[in-house]
């Protein structure tokens, strides 16, 4: 009987995986998951993403479990550790979902060179590579990217989850003994809002879909539940895009045109690091190479400040602590938060970038770089570095009040419109720090230091 093995990745599902229903149709399965924290060099996980794959890879096996299989855990450089696995088992082939990460396409490359490698397009509404231009060249705009990307929709139908799962006897790691989860001390109890996995992508869909049409504004209000959740579950592949996109789809007709849109933006990113392998290391403008961005113990001191939600701006304190307490934070309070690091601190986008790495759930190489360099100005598709978002403004704009007093609780009694901006109106209560920079003083030194 042939054997194959399956290569989980970013792709921590039974339903709608190609390289799996390929890979079944083959033959006996291994289902493999390979914890490698040595090929992505300095972009091994942070500690929110590894809680989250802990919990994710936990539900995979319990659902590999519940059709006849298991899921075999490995850890070590992904390659050494495939041929092995391989030499072990006498495994024909392999087969994965393709991944667009720079590390990942390098280890596919050498894997491909010694054994029998076949990639699946599972992760993406479309292959990168195949949106094109009308001269065949690829997008770097996201506009005319969509516009391109919707010509070629909807996505092919999701494959279904295989019944039944034929696995030979395999050793395999013990979770446990991968310390993914923090101990000394539990900086994680706040993430008990999560449920990783499978199922739990798939309630939270359907917990989303009979409020979508409400998307195009509410998402835009902190304090306001309007937002899918979706993005972790996403990250790890434990739902896929062309599901979504079908659910959504029927669910709401064009009326989910703006969520879409959303789940769009995270192709796109793709479509960015399959063109520039280190989209999220360097300015996709290098006219802004030479910004004179603030370093030195001021500097640090106003980036430990804003990590720690001590900015004295209530909408960016508020967004930095819940991503803190959750491992995530509302979208428009990422830009403000980001916006705010960027300009009115004038700290290089690339450290705050850094930052999302280790408590983003979803820390995402293409999404995460995409958008900070979005709101630096410094991506290929971004608007002027001038462009300086003014939190107290937004803040109020966006009805952020009940978030901030959820999140700030120094703040709480404070009543509209003191609670966006208790300095201003002499309202500031003594355990809630002063700003670190004044809104207009921030925008000058911002500007001067691009000139």
């Amino acid at each position: 009987m042939t054997t194959v093995i399956h290569w989980f990745r970013q792709d921590l599902r039974l339903a709608d995986n190609p390289a799996l229903a390929a890979a079944c149709a083959q033959g006996a399965v291994i289902p493999v998951y390979i914890f490698d924290n040595v090929r992505p060099g300095d972009r091994r996980m942070g500690g929110a993403s590894r809680w989250w794959l802990h919990h994710s890879l936990r539900s995979l096996d319990a659902d590999l479990r519940a059709i006849g299989s298991r899921l075999i855990l490995r850890r070590g450089e992904s390659v050494s550790v495939m041929m092995a696995l391989i030499a072990e088992t006498g495994a024909d082939a392999v087969h994965a979902n393709r991944q667009f990460e720079h590390w990942w396409r390098s280890a596919d490359d050498e894997l491909a060179a010694v054994t029998t490698l076949t990639l699946h397009d599972g992760n993406q509404l479309a292959p990168p590579a195949d949106v094109q231009t009308g001269s065949g060249t690829r997008f770097r705009v996201f506009t005319p990217w969509w516009r391109a990307l919707l010509r070629q929709m909807p996505p092919r139908r999701p494959v279904p989850a295989p019944t039944h799962i034929s696995t030979p006897e395999v050793a395999s790691d013990r979770l446990e003994d991968w310390d993914l989860l923090p101990t000394r001390p539990n900086w994680a109890t706040g993430f008990d809002i999560w449920a990783p996995g499978e199922a739990g992508a798939s309630a939270r869909l359907a917990t989303f879909l009979p409020v979508i049409e409400t998307y195009e504004v509410g998402r835009n209000l902190p304090a306001h539940p309007a937002t899918s959740r979706l993005s972790p579950h996403l990250h790890f592949g434990e739902i896929g895009p062309a599901t979504i996109w079908h659910h959504a789809s029927k669910a709401a007709g064009e009326g989910a045109e703006p969520f879409l849109r959303e789940i769009g933006w995270r192709d796109y990113a793709t479509n960015l690091i399959d063109q520039f392998p280190d989209y999220a290391e360097r300015n996709g403008k290098p006219s802004l190479d030479g910004l004179r961005w603030r370093e030195g113990p001021d500097a640090d001191a106003d980036f430990e400040a804003w990590t720690k939600g001590q900015t004295g701006y209530p909408i960016v304190d508020a967004g930095m602590r819940e991503l803190w307490v959750t491992g995530w934070m509302h979208n428009r309070v990422r830009m403000i938060a980001a916006s705010f690091m960027i300009k009115h601190l004038l700290i290089d986008w690339r450290r705050g970038e850094r930052w999302f790495w280790d408590t983003l759930c979803e820390a995402d190489y293409a999404a995460n770089g995409a958008n900070w360099q979005w709101v630096a100005g410094s991506g290929v598709d971004a608007p002027l570095f001038s462009r300086i978002m003014a939190p107290l403004s937004q803040s109020e704009k966006f009805d952020a009040g009940d978030y901030i007093r959820k999140w700030v609780p120094e703040l709480a009694s404070l009543p509209e419109p003191w609670i966006h901006d208790p300095e201003e109106f002499g309202q500031r209560p003594q355990n809630y720090p002063p700003k670190r920079v004044g809104h207009r003083e921030a925008r000058e030194r911002a500007l001067a230091a691009r000139s």
